[in-house]
């Protein structure tokens, strides 16, 4: 609808998680970097943890795609209610596990086959967990278990648990205290600082067509309110920068301004007052577990 007014060739605030959307901040790229080392150099398990909207889901798509550029076999969990026998089924099937069993003891003997031969032709598998923190406390432990599949040097299958900070709280409970000893890398995402907002924006305007135009449709006093409103969250920020796009364009305006950016926070309902994030920049986003610790990265 307002794409022609500003001189777009696609919408730039879709929320779904397009990998070719990524905004690399720092923290991002460096929870990417910890991934990919992880998986590459057979590590077991990695958890990366953030807020809702902070870009966990396209971090985990982004890792898909790289990962089928390196032709890693790799499952993607996106829905883990699921039964411990479900779980292992979906898994495999994802991953091209060929003759899958009908039991799990048939199931466990076909994946650990396809492993090892993964394994002979020095590659490997792994299995990306997305609303990890939904995952029950017996499906936790047999994925616990999934890493017990491993040669006298290595891991055979590599998992990445991706979820909120309630996974965090799950994680150190005692009953989990077996699988925490086994994590060795972890990594946070947070909010967005007020620079990187500006970038974020400017660059999705950019890929969304608006090459010389992608700095000027959102004047600087907007962007420091949709920083403001969003509290630094990226899908709020998408949120409100369509709406405002929407609202400008009724309005025949070329350029968003602030009053357009606090009508729209109003309608939507935000007031800026959530609970603040500690933005990137101020704290390291990445905490190596001991292990990972000791392996010097």
């Amino acid at each position: 609808m307002y794409k022609a007014f500003y001189g777009l060739t696609s919408n730039p605030f879709e929320i779904s998680p397009d990998p070719r959307l990524y905004y690399g901040t720092p923290q991002h790229n460096e929870a990417l970097a910890i991934l990919s080392y992880g998986i590459d150099r057979r590590k077991g398990f990695v958890v990366v943890s953030g807020e809702v909207g902070t870009g966990k889901t396209l971090l985990a798509r982004y890792m898909l795609k790289t990962l089928s550029w390196q032709k890693i076999s790799v499952a993607y969990i996106f829905n883990p209610l699921l039964s411990p026998l479900e779980f292992l089924q979906y898994a495999a099937r994802d991953m091209g596990v060929p003759a899958i069993g009908r039991n799990k003891g048939e199931l466990l003997t076909s994946l650990n086959h396809f492993l090892l031969e993964l394994h002979r032709r020095r590659s490997t598998a792994a299995i990306i967990i997305d609303e990890a923190h939904l995952l029950s406390w017996e499906l936790l432990e047999e994925i616990r278990l999934l890493t017990n599949l491993e040669t006298s040097r290595e891991k055979l299958l590599q998992i990445v648990l991706i979820g909120q900070p309630e996974l965090d709280e799950k994680l150190n409970s005692q009953n989990l205290r077996q699988l925490k000893q086994r994590i060795s890398l972890r990594c946070r995402l947070d909010a967005l600082g007020s620079r990187q907002t500006r970038e974020y924006i400017e660059r999705r305007l950019w890929f969304a067509g608006a090459r010389q135009q992608h700095t000027k449709i959102f004047s600087p006093e907007s962007i420091e309110a949709i920083h403001k409103y969003s509290n630094g969250i990226p899908r709020l920020i998408n949120v409100v920068c369509e709406s405002a796009l929407i609202t400008s364009y009724a309005l025949k305006q070329s350029v968003v301004s602030e009053h357009t950016i606090i009508e729209v926070a109003s309608d939507l309902y935000l007031t800026g007052a959530g609970r603040k994030l500690e933005p990137q920049g101020e704290r390291n986003a990445v905490v190596l577990a001991p292990r990972a610790a000791a392996s010097g990265i």
